[in-house]
């Protein structure tokens, strides 16, 4: 290649690379040149500058992350690599022990500790975070920090960690800051530009592998996209794209059966073509739907395997391993089957027999022989890493995974199967978002494998192409902060920087800096407002006096006015009401108003709910319920007349009978004349006074005479008009003005109001805050200080700490909770009643932080620490394995945390001993897999 250049072109070739040697020796490890988006990125690195790199997931972001390491190396300084979850650490660890050994490079999990203070260290993001409030040592001469999968800032649980490390890291240390393709980058970039300096921020939109978008109809892989359309047809879709006709085709005949089946249910007479019969459209035809078990046979076939096929459940992913292996799927040869049964046995050696029964073991190991597998938060972590493992290895073919599978390891496909474009979000059923269907799909097509990647999304009776294709071509998913200050945040804060300069700091926090983006269009709305209230003002300025004032007394009449009749209008209401409650079954009463106005009979008063609402027959045989606003006036009973006792308003003959008897009843009735009011009847009221007064100042004022009178007032209305507008603008603009900062007052107001600040200082009382960082960190930290742990045996505490950690997934699953023993029940009964009392404090300081302690997990906790086996706790609680194992890792950090708070105190050795009783087992082993 450098053959075909010329001498100048060499030279300056020679140039560049002469700018850039630590460049030059990192790019020369790899034998593939690197993308342009790599190498802007690593040479804005190599000149000292932060960068943020926004690319499409598989294109190759993380070496810009390794390119930090590599300078790191070259230049005698550290690099902290920080990923958003343990297993990403683990497998990016390895990663950076294969190319710099196992000296240079260390890991920090929170579970491991390996060569901590290696020049390279790969850790957690909460790990970063508690270093920096600790002020470690480890951070001495550190140079980068790499932040691995950077989006998680929008992460509602933990996405402040992020914000908090950028913003705390020293000025010194330069941020490389990798993102998936997210549409406010330069939004993101700028905020980094602000907080931490010079930062280039580089965006990739171009997958480095085409995707292939399709919609499975039948046993049909169709384009999701016409073919007419270049872009598409080249594996890249932009906004806006056209759909494939044959899709809109189906669309319709599928709809139109649906039709035809409703119309067989319940068929209608009319002529064709008429309003009763409408023409059909479409052939009528009922698409038929694939089993899991024809799609991955299918693609098989296609030659589209490895694939994951998302499935929102964990349940309907468990299925659908059993479905494969009772259609006895078999995707893999005689020798990788026995590679595979070698690697999952060696793997799992170390947990118990009797625990793999309970795991389902041999269900798993089975379908992994036969390359198929399920992913989700419910299985073992072990289960989960080997599924990760053999996948990555092209021995496990199919993966069927919930969406969490998209937010962590690095599991690229040749094909993504969408089973159905909704999920459970926790409340409803949701459609999926444009971000989460491309962060999906992201997955499909292998840098250096696959040729082209394919996304395939299921037909669903009632699917909407024009849809699916809008989910596929649009590029609208911001990046939105979640940031908000905490106890803990704000106690570590005060006690490094102080408060005021702590305020200062988290109105640096990108939370602050989108609202204040948004502040800066109200404001310029509100400019232009006061600039047009000027004019609208010098517009009605009368020769005759102060046509402002004039004008403020008209509109005060006005408004009194609509007020006197809002005020009668409720009185009237009120009245109507009254009449109501009086009625009783007989009374024949006339329905001022509504669609069933006239004579009716009530049945029943309906007064059981808080307003009542009669239940009535009308002369012509209508039985309704009547709502409120069927009477703006009061009703009185006219006459009255029996209704039999077992009248049933849904027996037309019942109802018949009735009303024949309703209208001899009321044969020679006239109807009551409305009710009109008298104005005389308000005439001395001080409402009709004060209107009185104000008509007369407005008649004895001098504008009151201008022949250009209401020229001025068309004005005047006008500036009232936009005054209030710009009221409401000025509020908007209040309210998203230091946010964060008012936020963080408040908080320092409850914590001053429990003695944990005293001004600048943190108190002895605040100081056990500084070492929870849990969610519930002020009720585990009012629980230390009031001794409520002091007598716990260590299998005890672990059952009282579970209540800060446990979230049952769906509120009902939390229903009658077992908790052992009477001890434990006290002491969770007095951490609900802390809980009560912060609770309260909270709303008094207009906070919602806290929630009431979950007593959910307390007997499995307990169980666990006094040693049963597996299948007991198991058996005892409604949690799959890999739920129990998650939860359990969680209290083990929680009681960590207590063991550091509790100071010098015998409960810091019953903490301690309570995290030993813990890890064991199952526990253990995940906490090195994960």
């Amino acid at each position: 290649m450098s053959g075909d250049l010329t001498p100048a072109e060499r030279y300056a070739a020679y140039s560049r690379d002469k700018a850039y040697p630590a460049f030059r020796d990192f790019a020369g490890h790899y034998d593939f040149p690197l993308d342009d988006f790599q190498v802007r990125a690593c040479k804005e690195i190599e000149d000292g500058r932060g960068v943020l790199v926004a690319a499409p997931t598989g294109s190759g972001k993380t070496i810009v992350g390794e390119f930090a390491v590599h300078l790191a190396l070259a230049t005698g300084r550290k690099c902290f690599y920080t990923t958003p979850i343990k297993a990403l650490s683990n497998q990016k660890y390895n990663d950076l022990v294969a190319r710099h050994g196992a000296a240079n490079v260390g890991l920090l999990t929170g579970d491991n500790v390996v060569n901590g203070e290696a020049p390279i260290v790969v850790m957690t993001t909460e790990v970063l975070r508690n270093m920096l409030y600790a002020g470690s040592r480890t951070l001495l001469g550190l140079g980068y920090v790499v932040m691995d999968e950077v989006h998680y800032l929008a992460d509602r649980m933990r996405g402040a960690v992020w914000e908090e490390v950028i913003i705390h890291l020293p000025e010194s240390v330069s941020l490389i800051s990798l993102s998936a393709t997210v549409s406010n980058a330069e939004e993101f970039g700028e905020w980094l530009s602000t907080v931490r300096g010079d930062t280039a921020t580089i965006l990739e939109e171009r997958r480095p592998v085409p995707l292939f978008q399709h919609v499975m109809v039948g046993r049909r892989l169709l384009d999701l996209f016409a073919s007419s359309d270049v872009d598409a047809s080249a594996g890249f879709v932009r906004e806006g794209a056209p759909v494939n006709d044959e899709l809109v085709r189906l669309a319709r005949d599928d709809w139109a059966s649906s039709r035809l089946m409703r119309d067989r249910r319940s068929p209608r007479k009319g002529k064709p073509g008429s309003s009763k019969n409408p023409r059909q459209v479409g052939n009528g035809r009922r698409v038929w739907i694939p089993s899991r078990v024809d799609v991955i046979e299918r693609l098989d076939r296609e030659g589209l395997l490895p694939a994951i096929v998302f499935i929102f459940s964990r349940v309907g992913c468990d299925a659908a391993v059993t479905q494969c292996l009772s259609a006895n799927v078999r995707l893999t040869s005689p020798e990788e089957r026995d590679e595979i049964y070698a690697y999952v046995e060696e793997k799992c050696r170390h947990l118990p027999d009797d625990d793999l029964h309970v795991l389902g073991y041999h269900e798993f190991l089975d379908g992994l022989t036969r390359g198929v597998a399920a992913h989700h938060a419910g299985m073992l972590p072990t289960f989960k890493q080997i599924v990760e493992d053999l996948y990555v290895r092209g021995l496990c073919k199919v993966v069927f995974a919930t969406e969490t599978l998209a937010l962590g390891i690095n599991m690229p496909a040749r094909t993504v199967v969408i089973e159905k474009l909704s999920k459970w979000n926790g409340e409803t059923h949701a459609d999926i978002t444009p971000g989460e269907y491309t962060q999906l799909t992201g997955r499909a097509g292998r840098r250096g494998l696959d040729v082209e990647g394919h996304g395939v999304v299921l037909w669903q009776p009632g699917m909407n192409p024009r849809e699916v294709a809008g989910l596929a071509s649009t590029r609208t998913y911001p990046l939105r902060s979640s940031f908000r200050p905490s106890y803990n945040m704000a106690v570590n804060l005060v006690h490094q920087f102080g408060r005021a300069r702590s305020r200062e700091l988290l109105e640096q926090s990108f939370a602050q800096f989108q609202a204040d983006q948004a502040v800066v269009g109200l404001a310029r709305q509100l400019h232009k407002a006061e600039e047009a209230l000027d004019g609208y003002a010098e517009a009605a300025t009368c020769h005759q006096g102060d046509f402002m004032e004039y004008a403020a007394l008209r509109r005060r009449i006005s408004d009194v006015e609509k007020g006197a009749v809002r005020e009668r209008r409720q009185d009237r209401r009120h009245e109507a009401m009254e009449s109501l409650a009086k009625l009783r079954p007989g009374d024949v009463i006339m329905v001022p108003s509504g669609k069933f106005s006239g004579f009716a009979v009530v049945i029943d008063p309906g007064l059981s709910g808080h307003e009542p609402r009669p239940y009535v027959l009308t002369q012509d045989r209508q039985a309704r319920r009547l709502a409120p606003m069927d009477f703006p006036t009061p009703v009185e009973a006219i006459t009255r007349m029996r209704v039999p006792k077992s009248f049933n308003g849904r027996n037309p003959a019942m109802r018949r009978d009735l009303a024949s008897a309703l209208r001899s009843k009321t044969h020679d009735f006239t109807p009551p004349p409305r009710r009109r009011e008298s104005r005389d009847s308000f005439a001395d009221s001080p409402v009709d006074r004060e209107i009185a007064e104000l008509r007369e100042r407005l008649k004895s004022h001098p504008c009151h005479q201008c022949p250009e009178r209401e020229e001025h007032a068309r004005w005047a209305e006008r500036w009232f008009k936009l005054s209030r507008d710009a009221e409401t603008l000025k509020r908007r603009v209040e309210q998203r003005t230091n946010t964060v900062a008012r936020t963080f007052d408040r908080v320092c107001n409850v914590l001053t109001a429990l003695d944990y600040l005293d001004g600048d200082k943190v108190t002895e009382r605040g100081s056990h805050l500084r070492r929870i960082y849990t969610d519930m960190d002020l009720v585990a930290a009012e629980s230390l200080r009031e001794g409520l742990w002091d007598d716990l045996t260590p299998s005890e505490l672990a059952a009282v700490l579970s209540a800060l950690v446990f979230e049952a997934r769906r509120p009902d699953d939390a229903s009658a909770p077992r908790v052992p023993g009477a001890r434990i029940q006290r002491v969770l009964g007095e951490m609900v009643r802390v809980w009560g009392q912060l609770d309260a404090l909270e709303r008094d300081h207009k906070l919602d932080f806290l929630r009431e302690p979950d007593l959910g997990f307390a007997w499995a906790a307990y169980r666990w620490a006094e040693g049963d086996d597996l299948d007991e706790v198991l058996d005892g609680t409604d949690l799959a394995a890999g739920d129990f194992v998650r939860w359990m890792k969680q209290l083990l950090d929680l009681a960590g945390q207590v063991a550091d708070a509790a100071g010098g105190t015998p409960l810091r050795a019953t903490a301690r001993e309570t995290v030993g009783l813990l890890k064991r087992g199952v526990v253990a082993y995940s906490a090195l897999t994960e």
